[in-house]
């Protein structure tokens, strides 16, 4: 067995490409990666603008102390220009967003103005009030979002106040998946007896999709050798990758290793961590191969190690692990030492800070625990057991 470390690093060094950019609408890039850097060709907010509905003044005519009367030359909307240029003791009514007029450069808001008729009586602000400036966002030639950056509604958004009606973003890896064994029935089929429903296909699907990948879902194969090889090898020739689940055990049925030797190749079958010590990785055809545990929350949790930041690696993203930070245990955890365990853990925010415990019984099969779960408990090797009130490493579920 190796460590869970080496054999992320055995995964992500395998991967020595990354995929094709394309051209997108920036309405479609949500969750996609950037293929180049995003560089702003003009300032953002392009001219000083007001960031209040009121009246724009100059400074200089700001008073120290008492009030000030002043003839209000116009009213501006927002997107409209003035023309002109404000005098001594004259006013403009600006709305919020509305370019600042020249000669102005603070602005009361009208809730603090009193007005009659054509002027307004105002007291003191500060100078410079209320006045968003010239490129304080962005300023132009900066490199706003950097290439490999996942674009969420947020980088979509500055992206837009570019004027960015398209981007440039790398094509999403496409993934094969395939659960393997006589032992699984498709949902919304008859069960045989001694048969449960695939539950992991679908779980990786999902997992897949909220990662950025292209799935392609291949469903089912028995467990039969001929027809699993050239399920696989037929996956290889459309997908970067080619994930299964099950079938990677030592069991007399569990056939998948036995094809890799054959059609592909193998870099490692087991890792020292629980859950999910049997898998193999490896290639089959021109594609990535994870053969991943049969037991559902195993299956999720490999996903989470090896395939996730693989698939992350292959689109180009820069950031290729959720960084894991310190909370103290509120219960007692068993753990073996000599591998890195994780356990499905509730994280939340107590009186002192980051507080984890488990979400009940951790058996590998039990997928409801990851449903009731926010972030995996990760425990290192060297560690025996956990006793409450000690800290921990935790790494929180994350859809990006």
């Amino acid at each position: 067995m190796i460590s869970v470390r080496d054999a992320q690093a055995q995964v992500l060094a395998r991967i020595t490409t990354i995929a094709s950019p394309e051209i997108v609408p920036l309405a479609a890039a949500l969750g996609r990666v950037l293929a180049e850097d995003v560089r702003a060709e003009m300032d953002v907010p392009p001219t000083d603008n007001s960031a209040v509905d009121g009246y724009a003044v100059a400074s200089a005519d700001i008073p120290a102390t008492g009030t000030r009367v002043f003839d209000v030359a116009a009213e501006l909307a927002a997107g409209a220009v003035f023309s002109g240029t404000l005098r001594s003791g004259q006013t403009l009514r600006i709305m919020t967003g509305a370019p600042m007029p020249a000669g102005a450069d603070s602005v009361y808001p009208q809730e603090v103005v009193a007005r009659e008729g054509a002027r307004i009586t105002v007291g003191s602000i500060a100078p410079g009030a209320n006045r968003r400036l010239r490129g304080e966002d962005v300023r132009a030639g900066q490199i706003v979002l950097p290439a490999g950056s996942v674009l969420r509604p947020q980088e979509i958004g500055v992206a837009a106040s570019l004027g960015l009606a398209q981007i440039y973003v790398r094509q999403k890896p496409r993934v094969a998946v395939l659960s393997t064994g006589d032992e699984v029935a498709e949902p919304g089929s008859s069960r045989k007896p001694g048969q449960i429903y695939d539950s992991n296909r679908f779980s990786l699907c999902g997992l897949l999709e909220a990662s950025g990948a292209e799935m392609v879902d291949d469903g089912i194969v028995p467990d039969q050798f001929d027809e699993l090889q050239a399920r696989l090898l037929r996956a290889s020739e459309h997908a970067d990758i080619v994930l299964t689940s099950g079938g990677v055990s030592v069991g007399d049925h569990d056939l998948v290793k036995a094809v890799l030797q054959q059609a592909g190749g193998i870099d490692f079958w087991q890792v020292a961590m629980q859950p999910g010590r049997p898998m193999a990785v490896g290639s089959i055809g021109r594609a990535h191969f994870f053969g991943l545990p049969g037991n559902p929350v195993a299956s999720m949790l490999t996903f989470h190690l090896f395939v996730r930041p693989a698939l992350w690696k292959l689109a180009g993203r820069r950031e290729l692990f959720v960084t894991p930070f310190r909370a103290v245990a509120t219960e007692r955890m068993s753990k073996k030492t000599g591998r890195r365990e994780f356990k499905r853990g509730i994280l939340t925010f107590g009186p002192g800070g980051w507080e984890v415990r488990t979400t009940g019984p951790q058996g590998s099969g039990i997928l409801t625990s990851m449903t009731a779960a926010n972030c995996f408990v990760v425990i290192e090797e060297e560690r025996g057991d956990v006793g409450a009130g000690e800290p921990v490493w935790v790494e929180p579920f994350t859809p990006w």
